[in-house]
């Protein structure tokens, strides 16, 4: 990280135990070290023993990631960090809406038989990465399963945790794989409103839904960590938390550039399309930008 960014993540993370007087020992690295090297492992998608040696030794840096993912202290880091990158866009701390999706990856033969799968829809043998998110494109929930659990069912645990994180959700947009029992499921056990987007069939082509490019988007961003190219870890927790450590690398980044005036980081704007002069407006020897006075043809566009 940048000193920059370092001055803006450092305020959120969790205090340690020992500077609050609950006992405990202070540790012999520096969080910034720590957060490094954890960083470098996801961007890089190398294994823990690859640690270069630029970092503290890759059993106190994989110690500091357990212990980070069994007490909670990744996901509270992070759902900082999403309310900073939140109130910066201009939008509450607490988000209303989602939108739900899943993605089939591969796994490495490190992952156990046991929870891995096949998804026989889309003939990829692994495991399912099931997330929910904001309309900016964080992260608000997210659970591994192998690939062969369907989206509906992984669907019901994903969104029975979301009111307890999130109570303010009560809107979530789906594609067509949530459809069913779900929808009612939702409306009478959650109080959530399930809308399914789905693609009309006179369509060709590559046509752009409407909220469910949000979640495609977020995808893209987590295929961007090597480390999460394929699945290589054991437990699905540790899974879940790669993807959490992705994620606070993008916000923190996000966080660290300058502010531009009137500017927000929303939804992208699509530009508008270049108008094109017909063949002959212009003789082809004209140079590109001729002087008014010119005689050889108006100018172009």
């Amino acid at each position: 990280m940048t000193d920059s960014e370092w001055a803006t993540v450092r305020p959120l993370l969790p205090v340690p135990a020992w500077l609050q007087g609950r006992g405990g020992q202070p540790e012999g690295y520096c969080h910034r070290q720590m957060l490094d090297a954890i960083r470098y492992l996801v961007a890089g998608g190398i294994s823990w023993r690859a640690m270069p040696a630029d970092f503290p030794a890759w059993g106190r840096v994989y110690a500091f990631f357990r212990r980070w993912r069994e007490h909670g202290l990744i996901a509270e880091f992070h759902d900082r960090l999403r309310g900073k990158v939140r109130e910066r866009a201009g939008r509450e701390v607490e988000p209303t809406a989602g939108i739900i999706d899943a993605q089939s990856v591969r796994a490495a033969a490190s992952v156990p038989a046991a929870s891995r799968g096949c998804d026989g829809g889309k003939k990829v043998p692994g495991r399912k990465r099931h997330i929910v998110t904001d309309t900016l494109g964080l992260l608000l929930a997210v659970a591994v399963t192998a690939a062969n659990i369907g989206d509906r069912h992984a669907a019901t645990g994903l969104l029975s945790r979301l009111p307890h994180l999130h109570r303010d959700i009560t809107f979530i947009w789906a594609d067509g794989g949530y459809t069913g029992g779900l929808v009612d499921w939702c409306r009478d056990e959650l109080a959530l409103t399930l809308e399914i987007v789905k693609r009309t069939d006179d369509l060709a082509g590559f046509v752009v839904l409407p909220r469910r490019w949000v979640a495609e988007r977020t995808f893209a961003w987590l295929m961007h960590s090597r480390r999460l190219a394929r699945d290589y870890e054991t437990l699905r927790a540790s899974s879940e938390v790669m993807i959490r450590w992705s994620m606070v690398s993008l916000m923190g980044r996000r966080l660290k550039r300058p502010r531009t005036c009137g500017r927000h980081w929303t939804s992208p704007t699509p530009p508008a399309r270049a108008i094109r002069a017909p063949p002959g407006a212009w003789p082809s020897s004209a140079p590109l930008r001729p002087s008014p006075t010119s005689s050889q043809g108006p100018a172009p566009p």
